[in-house]
């Protein structure tokens, strides 16, 4: 059945659809498709043929990990492939612009999921982010979000926005597996960077779900989705971003907390990253001119 859409047997509850990794795809015709390895296969030439690369954390990424699981589960098979994938005037498309200090990438699948992510090289923002990442690590215990006398603050550079403090992350966390305390706390980040209450498609928050959905029904560690993968490029997800500030730490450690089965938040993880970033933020404000 290498052309034809695999099929989802009836009592198969592991089988991994389109609509679990691709949240953008909900409702559409693409949803129910089960996730094949030549699917596969055909995303990575389409990267590389543009990109001269897969990019982690990409269309290509997410499907391998699916598929993976599919063919492990005896639901497809290695030959395997989604015929709509392949045919018809909107198949596997993507497409790449350059714009000043920023490049855009755009992938979609049968018309559908379109995943837009902009990278951009900013050695200011990487200043910020390891200057975030020693924070972290001070700040590794519980403590309260206002900040104390006894820190100091790393520079007089500008205010670390909530993407950036995503992106220390995956630094500070980048080998955990991705839970949904995780997912939830990343998905409560991008709300706040971007004053949106939908999930963007193909932003941190819609990758960081199909992570913990597939992540839960993975058996070994080392097959399992880790924040680093979701996060390293996190700003270029975000079609907006923001300073933190403590409302935001706020919202992020009660979005990991609710949402963790022992109700606390990981010492280094989302939640630890956005609120040390709101605690350098009210230093440098505190200390800038008047």
């Amino acid at each position: 059945m290498s052309q034809e859409q695999p099929r989802k047997p009836e009592d198969q509850t592991e089988a991994v659809t389109y609509g679990d990794v691709f949240p953008g795809v909900q409702g559409g015709e693409l949803a129910d498709k089960v996730v094949a390895p030549k699917d596969t296969a055909i995303m990575q030439e389409a990267e590389n043929a543009v990109l001269g690369k897969t990019i982690k954390g990409g269309a290509a990424a997410t499907l391998q990990a699916a598929a993976k699981q599919n063919e492990k589960a005896g639901v497809v098979g290695p030959d395997d492939m989604n015929a709509n994938i392949v045919t018809g005037d909107e198949g596997v498309s993507v497409k790449e612009a350059d714009l000043p200090g920023r490049r855009i990438i755009t992938e979609s699948i049968a018309g559908q999921g379109s995943d837009s992510n902009t990278r951009n090289v900013d050695h200011e923002k990487q200043r910020k982010i390891y200057e975030l990442v020693e924070a972290v690590g001070r700040y590794s215990q519980r403590a309260p979000l206002a900040a104390p006398n006894t820190i100091q603050a790393g520079g007089a550079g500008g205010q670390i926005t909530i993407g950036e403090a995503l992106e220390a992350t995956a630094l500070t966390a980048g080998q955990k597996p991705v839970e949904w305390s995780d997912a939830a706390a990343i998905q409560a980040a991008e709300v706040r960077a971007t004053g949106r209450t939908n999930i963007v498609p193909g932003g941190v928050a819609a990758a960081a779900q199909s992570a913990a959905t597939l992540n839960a029904r993975a058996t070994k560690d080392e097959e399992k989705t880790k924040l680093a993968d979701i996060l390293a490029d996190a700003t270029s997800k975000l079609p907006a971003d923001k300073p933190a500030t403590r409302r935001d730490a706020e919202g992020v450690t009660g979005a990991e907390m609710r949402n963790d089965p022992f109700l606390t938040t990981h010492p280094t993880g989302v939640a630890a990253s956005v609120a040390a970033a709101a605690r350098l933020n009210q230093i440098n404000s505190n200390e800038m001119p008047k």
